[in-house]
């Protein structure tokens, strides 16, 4: 099925261009809600009809560890991180005629895609237990975090087909990584809809990252080790910052962590937006590098909460994540023919791809979409184009110097 929105990709090309450093704004609402619409319809549609183990292809990395289970987790990692991205943006209302009805036809969709999932009876009933499974039920709970209004009207039924699912996950114990935010997630969940919740499975992975894996300069060791890669983005950060609010508005827990959190969240805002090159790129460092544009979760998080840094205004944030949504699904090769996402950064690249990679792992890149959280009033969509930190640096523009965060 296609809708208007898909449309507008032919014009794409042309109509998001790399911010030219002259204040013109080259990107519009339209435009990323057609690129959302790209990549998250056929998981959400098919999942909707009861077809998306039947529709969607799984590729796997050359090097996976394990094809047969790897290959049926696949499609709860294509789910959970899709809601994920998109859960914001089925919270609001309003916005234009075409933007209210995409957003009822995804509702409408989406509900169905839940029941689906969490349905043993279901064709399309998804693995909810093993290793990767934790990690994609808490995508997943992030995505009803994300969205009050999925919960809220699921019918009673579903949401104890939901409880029963995400509970089937407290059976595997978490890597010592960023893992311990995945089983954190899940019980983040529980408590915010007022569930019974398992709350040391939250305060261990909070306290280990606030007391003990603080790197410095705004980042977090991934375990006891760090890494230099996008884990900050990828899950620590928006993971710290939506489980510690949850339970800060319960019980308000964790009152002496936010405020430093927050200036580590700020610090890495500001890297991120830095990291961005003028022409949309950004270093293809560490694992994971095939998330495409969830890089970035953390600097749409931070835009989608209004916690941006005074040192970033929402319209040059708004232009540099513009050019890496370009930049990462514009190129030929990105979407099989069948409208899939294939394995790469830019394009088609298979040998990117880590050993635990499938088509599913990809729709990580959904969460770069979460501005779409707010309405197309809010200054994010309505400001003048600015130009972002390479593009003023490169075009020999005038800029403020960059400092390290030292907390004391």
């Amino acid at each position: 099925m296609k809708s208007l929105f898909v449309l507008l990709l032919s014009f794409i090309a042309v109509t998001i261009n790399a911010q030219d450093g002259t204040g013109a704004s080259s990107v519009n609402r339209k435009v990323w809600l057609a690129y959302m619409d790209k990549v998250a319809r056929p998981v959400i549609y098919n999942l909707s009809t009861d077809q998306l183990k039947a529709k969607m292809p799984v590729a796997l990395s050359k090097t996976i560890d394990n094809k047969e289970h790897r290959s049926k987790v696949a499609y709860l990692e294509a789910f959970g991180r899709t809601l994920c991205g998109i859960g914001p943006w089925l919270n609001i209302e309003g916005g234009s005629k075409e933007e209210v009805a995409l957003r009822n036809q995804y509702r409408e969709w989406t509900l169905k895609a839940v029941a689906n999932a969490v349905n043993p009876a279901a064709k399309d009933y998804l693995q909810w237990t093993g290793g990767q499974p934790l990690v994609d039920a808490s995508f997943f709970a992030l995505g009803l975090v994300r969205c009050p209004w999925l919960w809220e009207h699921l019918d009673k039924t579903v949401r104890e087909q939901v409880i029963t699912a995400l509970k089937l996950s407290r059976s595997t114990m978490p890597v010592y990584t960023n893992w311990l935010l995945f089983s954190g997630m899940v019980e983040a969940f529980f408590c915010k809809y007022d569930m019974d919740y398992d709350a040391m499975r939250i305060e261990f992975g909070v306290r280990e990252f606030m007391q003990h894996w603080y790197t410095g300069d705004g980042m977090f060791s991934d375990g006891m080790n760090f890494h230099l890669d996008y884990y900050n983005s990828y899950v620590i950060q928006p993971y710290l910052s939506s489980i510690m609010n949850i339970v800060f508005q319960k019980n308000e827990n964790y009152k002496q962590f936010i405020p430093k959190l927050d200036k580590i969240n700020k610090r890495y805002a500001e890297i991120q937006e830095k990291l961005i090159n003028a022409d949309g790129s950004f270093p293809a460092t560490g694992r994971s590098i095939v998330y495409r544009g969830g890089a970035f979760q953390h600097l749409a998080d931070m835009a989608l909460r209004k916690s941006l840094p005074e040192s970033l205004k929402p319209a040059q944030v708004r232009e540099a994540l513009a050019a890496v949504i370009k930049k990462t699904l514009s190129l030929s090769g990105t979407f099989s023919n069948d409208g899939w996402l294939n394995i790469g950064l830019c394009g088609e690249q298979s040998d990117l791809a880590d050993f635990y990679i499938t088509t599913g792992s990809l729709y990580m890149c959904t969460t770069i979409f979460l501005p779409l959280g707010l309405p197309d009033t809010d200054e994010f969509w309505t400001a003048p184009a600015e130009p972002w930190s390479a593009v003023k640096i490169w075009s020999g523009q005038n800029a403020k110097a960059d400092h390290a965060l030292d907390l004391h």
